[in-house]
């Protein structure tokens, strides 16, 4: 019975993988016209992930990056606009939702599964007032699923999203005024590659 229910969770898990496969919003970076040399000289070589690491799938994100103005630590009488969240959804190439990125910074597939990354390395983004490129490295997961097996992840693509240009003040200060910035991105999963 065990044996069951661990070969349809695997099952489920690998259609909602096809269902994700190649995926990315028709505005993404990863258009199948494009070749794998021309994509590789457009992400910095310091967010390649190891090469261990297997491109599993892309997904397109929409959403807001969100911003409240605090103190500086060095300076508590000058305030900055300091990032506190992203709040996201996930598309497939379809334009589907399929999931959520959110504080941790988290992604969430629709079966449940989430991962949570942490920066190592980050490159400035093309695109004016863009939030940066980055490679994340997984440091937790929760549950059986899509996003379970998940390694490292690629932020791409970056459209807006980058703090607020005018400065705030002690006025606009806490919680309760933060600031959302809209942006885009594509976001690049990778699993362990078989040994």
């Amino acid at each position: 019975m065990i044996r069951v229910a661990r070969l349809l969770t695997l099952f489920a898990a690998l259609a909602l993988i096809v269902g994700l496969a190649g995926a990315v919003t028709a505005k993404g970076r990863h258009s199948h016209a494009k070749d794998k040399a021309a994509l590789a000289k457009e992400v910095p070589s310091d967010l390649t992930p190891p090469a261990s690491a297997v491109l599993l799938f892309e997904l397109g994100a929409r959403g807001d990056q969100i911003y409240t103005c605090a103190a500086k630590s060095d300076d508590p009488a000058a305030f900055v606009w300091t990032f506190k969240a992203p709040q996201a959804e996930l598309f497939n190439d379809r334009g589907e939702v399929v999931g959520s990125h959110f504080a941790g910074p988290t992604w969430q597939g629709q079966d449940g599964s989430s991962v949570k990354g942490a920066v190592v390395a980050r490159a400035v983004a093309p695109s004016k007032n863009a939030i940066p490129w980055l490679l994340l490295e997984a440091t937790s997961h929760e549950g059986d699923g899509v996003f379970s097996t998940i390694t490292h992840i690629q932020r791409l693509d970056t459209k807006g999203g980058g703090a607020p240009s005018k400065g705030c003040d002690e006025t606009q200060a806490g919680e309760e005024k933060e600031v959302r910035v809209p942006y885009e991105a594509t976001y690049a999963f990778y699993y362990p590659a078989a040994s």
